[in-house]
């Protein structure tokens, strides 16, 4: 690697992420004054240890006049400065200039979301945890963190198969849920993951009136072999894996590991592909 300019992602789970209604004013400082007021009540630590930053959500129904709005929708984000500091003193210490830092799911979401209209669910199956959430109109409006993981997959087949991690590693990506090597296991961990993931689709529709019209998986977990075929046999809407690197270009012969390997890698292509809109 050659380059020195760079993004960085911050861990979900080091960050506040929380869509909330707020008191709707006309004014654009009285509207900044509430929103950093009301803040307050979802930041678990005093404001002064965060970094916040905030965006209102559109109004996407054309009869509604601005005039005539109560509340407004404002997406919150938080992240402690101490997470910003160690991040820095890493980027610092290798060498590298970094432009922005956002939160993970931001840049996941540009990578592996293609219809941005619609109501769209991710899973991302992360090393000790699975995130999911849905994103509408560009805006994550509901999140949710399951604790499991790829972790537990891999410890899963090695606990079942009586062999190393490493080696359980390799079979969770060359056998996966299609072979009989792992006894079932890797299926357990993943009907668990799946099924607290339709309980937030149902909380979803439920609550928005709304429903959920495909679910992308990404994340290390999402390379398990087979994964898509099962997560269809559980979910009655459309399920695809990720494949963030169909947004960049390769040489022909490498697009069949790209597709392989691209769950594992949507965060960097995210960060990577609004450095390069940066560029442009």
């Amino acid at each position: 690697m050659t380059t020195t300019q760079c993004g960085v992602s911050i861990p979900f789970a080091r960050s506040l992420l929380a869509l909330v209604k707020l008191p709707y004013r006309k004014d654009t400082k009285e509207q900044k004054t509430v929103i950093e007021l009301e803040a307050r009540k979802y930041i678990p630590v005093p404001v002064s240890e965060v970094q916040l930053d905030w965006f209102i959500v559109p109004e996407l129904d054309p009869s509604k006049k601005k005039a005539d709005r109560d509340t407004v929708d404002v997406l919150v984000v938080a992240v402690h400065n101490d997470e910003l500091a160690f991040l820095q003193k890493i980027v610092g210490g290798s060498g590298l200039a970094a432009s922005f830092y956002e939160i993970e799911i931001f840049s996941t979401i540009r990578a592996v979301v293609d219809d941005m209209v619609r109501p769209v669910m991710v899973i991302d199956v992360g090393a000790a945890s699975t995130k999911t959430y849905v994103v509408e109109h560009g805006v994550v409006a509901f999140s949710h963190s399951i604790s499991a993981g790829s972790q537990d997959i891999t410890r899963a087949i090695a606990v079942s198969d009586n062999i190393s991690i490493a080696r359980a590693e390799v079979l969770k990506k060359e056998e996966g849920l299609a072979g009989d090597s792992a006894s079932g296991s890797p299926e357990l961990v993943f009907s668990r993951i799946f099924s607290e993931a339709r309980r937030v689709v149902t909380q979803y529709e439920t609550s928005r009136n709304k429903s959920i019209t495909s679910i992308v998986l990404t994340g290390g977990g999402a390379v398990t072999k087979e994964l898509g075929a099962y997560a269809k046999s559980i979910f009655s809407i459309d399920v695809r894996v990720a494949d963030p690197f169909a947004k960049t270009e390769a040489p022909a012969f490498m697009r069949s590991i790209l597709e392989e390997i691209g769950p594992e890698f949507a965060v960097a292509v995210g960060l990577a592909l609004r450095k390069l809109d940066e560029a442009s």
